[in-house]
C-alpha cells in the first residue's frame, strides 16, 4: 500500500466503502444557488473521492447516485439530474479509466433514457479490466427493490425453499460478486439509511459527518476511515480477551 503524500496513511483501511452523497441541495441553498447547482458540485466532487480511495488503498467504492424514490422529485429536478449525469459520463469517463477504476452499475437501467443507459454500458465495457478500484454506481437503485428482484429471480430459476440461505440470497443481489461494505458514510449529518444496501450493510460501521457532500474531500474521508479504525467489529458476538 502506498504512503499518502502527507504521511497520514490510516492503519486500518476498509476494503469496501459505501457513501450516501447527501447535502447537495442544502449546500446550494446556503450559497443562494439553485438545487441543481448543488447536484453539479456533488458530481464534480466524485473525482476527488476516487483519487483519495485509490491513495488510501480502498478496493471498492459504492456511491448512491440516484434512488428508486428519487423519481418522485419535481420533473424539472429529475430532468436536470439526468442531464448532469450524462455530462459527467462524457467528461469523466476517460479520467476514470486513466485512474484504473472499474465502473460497475447496481440497480435497474430499464427506466433510464436510452442515451444515458448506453453511456453507462459503454463505461462498464471500457473499464472492465481495470483493477485499482471498483466503483459501483447505485443508479435507479433501492434496497427493497433489489431484494424483491432477487426473490423473483430465484423463483424464475426454480430455487427450492430448502436451498435458500443468506449465501443464496446474496448470489441474486446486484452486488453478487462484491464484498459487503465495511464502512458506510452518509454526509450532511442526516442519520438515515434511506433504502441503501439494506441487506449488505447489516454489519457495516456507519459514520455521519456533518459536511455536505460537495465539501467532503480527502481529509474528511481520512477522518471517517480513522473513526472506522478505532471501532471493534463484533458482528453480534462478544470479543474474548
Amino acid at each position: 500500500m502506498t504512503e499518502s503524500a502527507s504521511g497520514d496513511q490510516p492503519e486500518s483501511v476498509p476494503k469496501h466503502i459505501a457513501i450516501i452523497m447527501d447535502g447537495n441541495g442544502r449546500w446550494a441553498r446556503s450559497r443562494g444557488l439553485p438545487r441543481l447547482a448543488g447536484h453539479r458540485a456533488g458530481t464534480e466532487n466524485l473525482r476527488r473521492m476516487i483519487e483519495a480511495c485509490v491513495e488510501f488503498g480502498v478496493s471498492y467504492l459504492t456511491i448512491y447516485a440516484f434512488s428508486t424514490e428519487n423519481w418522485g422529485r419535481p420533473d424539472e429536478e429529475v430532468s436536470g439530474l439526468m442531464g448532469i449525469f450524462e455530462e459527467v459520463f462524457d467528461r469523466e469517463l476517460k479520467e476514470l479509466h486513466r485512474q484504473g477504476a472499474q465502473l460497475r452499475h447496481i440497480g435497474q437501467l430499464d427506466e433510464i433514457k436510452k442515451s444515458l443507459r448506453e453511456k453507462v454500458l459503454k463505461g462498464i465495457e471500457l473499464t472492465k479490466n481495470n483493477d485499482k478500484l471498483v466503483l459501483n454506481v447505485a443508479f435507479n437503485y433501492g434496497g427493497r427493490d433489489e431484494i424483491v428482484y432477487a426473490i423473483k429471480q430465484m423463483i424464475q430459476n426454480g430455487v427450492k425453499a430448502e436451498e435458500i440461505d443468506e449465501d443464496k440470497v446474496s448470489q441474486y443481489l446486484f452486488t453478487a460478486d462484491i464484498p459487503d461494505p465495511d464502512l458506510v458514510i452518509r454526509t450532511s449529518g442526516e442519520q438515515r439509511i434511506s433504502n441503501f444496501l439494506i441487506w449488505q450493510a447489516a454489519y457495516a460501521e456507519w459514520v455521519f459527518p456533518d459536511t455536505y457532500w460537495p465539501d467532503f474531500g480527502r481529509e474528511e474521508l481520512l477522518a471517517a476511515i480513522q473513526e472506522y479504525s478505532r471501532r471493534e467489529r463484533r458482528y453480534g458476538r462478544v470479543l474474548q480477551n
